[in-house]
């Protein structure tokens, strides 16, 4: 396909701040990642007349998360029916095929097979496949592994599930469209923006949003979308501790391009329950390379993409934390497991092997890294959901009352966006019904 074409973002050097100051803004969004714009565009979408910024302290759009992830649209299969993340992935799967289509964004629906490769992994692949159906998953069905063949050639197993409405798409170009959707809409964007704090201006009715380098924005509501950063944001004002954030550091293999053709799209384990991640997984991407993985570590830095990106201080911030530790003591050996394959990648060949056993070692190599915003609740469960924030129902307390946060946004965050844009939009409209009639 023929992408619409992209312009470039305004650069923010170019951007004069004095400009922002003449302004107050009804409602200023932190976060440029995918949630973030997708966010501001839907304000707009539903109030033309609001006056929108959004600010990002990188010098573009989807630096994190939403351009470090493995580029999958979800079918929801996996997600406890009846919460709002099944529900939102559910209607985040058409209404991204939609939106690709509508704006000519490459994608592929390549399906998905979810593969048992032991016996004593069936009778969980059967409750998977039924989850699947009580979440409205489109057309998956149960084969047998005589039946994988035909699907993927070079795999091997005893039975899986087929979802064959499972997609490819490039999720950092996504955000760029969002992000000009924006743009015409009338928003306005600001990179290099680094929020440092929030008060109540001295010469308004407003909140005072100050950048590292000492910029500031005036804004009567905020809402923040800042994934790694998001419970730091929080507690600017004065929101409780948790949900914390953990940076959960995902380091994929790469399949050499010589042998790419043993992977046609999707291939994932059955879901170990009592583990806190997926586990290794073969990932079609949209340039035809194929990832294998990814591990799960905990980085040593919010957004440490390497063992060498380390900040102490925030690492001991962590370990010190209730949750952190409860749940480093149920996943212990877990974590260990991973921390060896991430040194020694090569560990991970004998799982891969067991999916697709023409693999060799020679076969892979290092790939990409992402790091995932996993937040964690005191008591050391993970947040499976949605969780918006504000420090205060108090309206006399503006910093505390009129900013509120996303703290959670659990996988598969992009593929739900447009709906996670959307319910954030209807609770703010909802606390703040001044939105609804604000008009130029």
């Amino acid at each position: 396909m023929i992408t619409r074409n992209i312009k470039l973002l305004k650069n923010p050097i170019n951007q004069s701040y004095s400009q922002c100051l003449k302004n107050n803004y009804d409602v200023l969004v932190i976060g440029g990642g995918i949630i973030g714009f997708a966010t501001a565009r839907e304000l707009l979408i539903r109030n033309k007349h609001l006056k929108v910024a959004l600010v990002e302290k990188e010098n573009g759009p989807s630096v994190h998360q939403s351009g470090h992830n493995s580029g999958v649209i979800h079918a929801g299969i996996y997600y406890k029916p009846g919460t709002m993340r099944a529900k939102m992935c559910i209607e985040g799967l058409y209404k991204t095929y939609e939106y690709c289509l509508q704006n000519n964004i490459p994608h592929k629906k390549c399906g998905k097979l979810i593969v048992a490769t032991e016996k004593s992994q069936i009778k969980s692949l059967n409750d998977l496949f039924e989850r699947g159906i009580e979440n409205g998953t489109p057309d998956i069905r149960i084969i047998n592994g005589s039946d994988i063949k035909t699907i993927e050639p070079y795999c091997k197993g005893l039975r899986a599930i087929h979802s064959p409405h499972t997609g490819i798409v490039d999720w950092a170009l996504v955000t760029k469209h969002y992000a000009v959707d924006f743009e015409k809409l009338g928003g306005q964007i600001i990179y290099n923006f680094k929020v440092i704090s929030f008060k109540e201006s001295k010469k308004s009715k407003t909140i005072e949003i100050t950048s590292a380098n000492n910029q500031q924005i005036l804004s009567d509501y905020v809402v923040t979308c800042g994934g790694l950063q998001s419970d730091q944001l929080s507690l600017m004002s004065g929101c409780k501790a948790d949900p914390y954030i953990l940076p959960i550091r995902g380091e994929y293999l790469l399949l050499d391009k010589e042998k790419s053709h043993f992977v046609k799209g999707n291939i994932y384990p059955v879901p170990d329950p009592s583990l806190p991640f997926l586990g290794v997984h073969f990932t079609l991407r949209m340039d035809g390379s194929v990832f294998l993985g990814p591990n799960a570590v905990l980085a040593l830095k919010q957004e440490g993409y390497r063992w060498n990106d380390i900040s102490i201080s925030n690492t001991l911030r962590l370990l010190r934390l209730d949750g952190v530790q409860k749940l480093i003591a149920k996943h212990m050996k877990f974590g260990i497991n991973e921390t060896i394959k991430s040194l020694f990648p090569s560990k991970q060949l004998k799982e891969i092997q067991n999916y697709i056993p023409d693999i060799k070692q020679d076969d892979i190599k290092k790939g990409p890294t992402g790091v995932r915003a996993q937040p964690l609740w005191a008591n050391g469960t993970m947040a499976e959901d949605l969780v918006l924030d504000i420090a205060s129902d108090d309206p006399t307390d503006l910093v505390k009352h009129r900013i509120m946060h996303c703290r959670s946004a659990p996988s598969p965050s992009a593929t739900s966006s447009l709906p996670i844009g959307k319910v954030i939009v209807d609770e703010m409209l909802a606390k703040y019904p001044n939105l609804n009639v604000l008009s130029s």
